[in-house]
C-alpha cells in the first residue's frame, strides 16, 4: 500500500499592519478550514503568518518591535488556531515571529512551528540565514532583517508527523542548496517552508521578470537533488505598499511543480504527495548518495565570506 500525506498549503493574500492578531488569526482559520474539508492532512502557513512584513521599515521603539513578536505559542489570540486544529485533526507549520528568553537574555526569531493534528507543539524552526541589513542602504529594497532577527541556532531538525519525516525552512532559506543538504541528510522526506517576497527589487530592476523563475528555480532543484516533496507558502499581493510575490507551491521529488497558487490573495493548494516516488527518484536520477564525494566538498564548511 502507497504511503501518501495529502498536503495543503495556506497562501495568504497582504496583512496589513493596521489588521488585529485576532483578525489575521481568523483567517489562518478560515484557511485550515478549507484545508481539512478537503482531506489535507497538514497546512503550510506563510513566514510571519500572523503580521505585516515588518522589516520593510526602520523602527527605533524596542516596544513598538516587540508588538510583532510571540512571547508564547499558542498565546490568547492564537489558542484559537491550535484549537481549530485539534477539532479539524489537521496539524499545521506556521511561520511567526518569535521572543524567546533563553540564557537569561531575551532573542528575537524568525519562527517556524510545527503542530500536529490533536493541537500540540511537536518541534520548532528557527531561520538559519537572515538576509537584509541592519540599516537602510541607498539603492536597495529595504529590507532590516538583520536589524531585527538573530540568525537561527537549532540546526536543520527534522520530526516525525503522522508517520512522515518532516522539516522546515523559512523563505531565504529556500535560495540555498544547504538546506535542504541538511534536512535531507537529516531524514526529511518533506520540506515545508513559508516565505515573503518583493515581487521587484530596487537593486535589479533588470531582473524583474525573473523573479517568480528565481523563486521557484532553487526548491525545485533543491526537491530533485535530495528527493524530497517541497511545500511552500507565499505570503501574497499588495501588503502596506509593497507588492508581494506569490507563487505558492508543491513540488516533488523529480522537481516538477505538483500543484501551484494561481491568485495574489488568500488561498488553498492541495496534493496527495506519493512518498513511494522518493525511492524511486533515488533509483533513477543516479544514486546521489552512492557517488557523493564529500571528501572533495571541505571548501563548503570553509568560513564565511572566505569565498565568492
Amino acid at each position: 500500500m502507497a504511503r501518501c500525506l495529502t498536503i495543503a498549503v495556506c497562501q495568504t493574500g497582504p496583512i496589513q499592519r493596521s489588521a488585529t492578531r485576532a483578525e489575521t488569526v481568523g483567517r489562518l482559520v478560515h484557511l485550515l478550514e478549507q484545508s481539512a474539508a478537503v482531506g489535507a492532512e497538514i497546512a503550510v502557513f506563510p513566514e510571519m503568518a500572523l503580521t505585516t512584513f515588518f522589516p520593510r521599515w526602520r523602527i527605533d521603539d524596542q516596544a513598538e518591535i516587540d508588538a510583532f513578536f510571540e512571547s508564547a505559542m499558542p498565546g490568547p489570540e492564537t489558542q484559537r488556531l491550535y484549537d481549530a486544529a485539534a477539532r479539524l485533526k489537521i496539524g499545521f507549520a506556521l511561520g511567526y515571529c518569535e521572543l524567546a528568553r533563553e540564557d537569561g537574555r531575551t532573542h528575537h526569531f524568525n519562527t517556524m512551528d510545527l503542530v500536529g493534528p490533536d493541537g500540540r507543539f511537536i518541534g520548532r524552526y528557527r531561520k538559519m540565514h537572515v538576509p537584509g541589513s541592519a540599516e537602510p542602504e541607498e539603492g536597495t529594497t529595504t529590507h532590516l532583517e538583520r536589524r531585527y532577527f538573530e540568525p537561527g541556532n537549532l540546526g536543520f531538525p527534522v520530526f516525525d508527523y503522522r508517520g512522515v519525516r518532516v522539516g522546515m525552512a523559512i523563505c531565504n532559506d529556500r535560495r540555498w542548496p544547504e538546506t535542504y543538504r541538511m534536512l535531507c541528510l537529516n531524514g526529511a522526506e518533506v520540506a515545508v517552508l513559508g516565505y515573503n517576497t518583493p515581487l521587484l527589487l530596487d537593486e535589479a530592476p533588470a531582473l524583474a521578470h525573473l523573479r517568480m523563475f528565481h523563486n521557484h528555480l532553487p526548491m525545485q532543484a533543491g526537491a530533485y537533488q535530495n528527493t524530497l516533496w517541497v511545500a511552500a507558502a507565499a505570503k501574497a499581493g499588495l501588503e502596506d505598499g509593497q507588492a508581494l510575490i506569490g507563487g505558492s507551491c508543491i513540488i516533488a521529488p523529480t522537481g516538477e511543480i505538483a500543484a501551484q497558487a494561481i491568485s495574489l490573495g488568500d488561498e488553498v493548494i492541495v496534493h496527495r504527495a506519493d512518498l513511494d516516488l522518493i525511492a524511486t527518484c533515488r533509483k533513477v536520477n543516479f544514486d546521489f548518495a552512492l557517488y557523493r564525494r564529500p571528501d572533495q566538498y571541505r571548501l563548503i564548511s570553509e568560513p564565511a565570506g572566505s569565498h565568492v
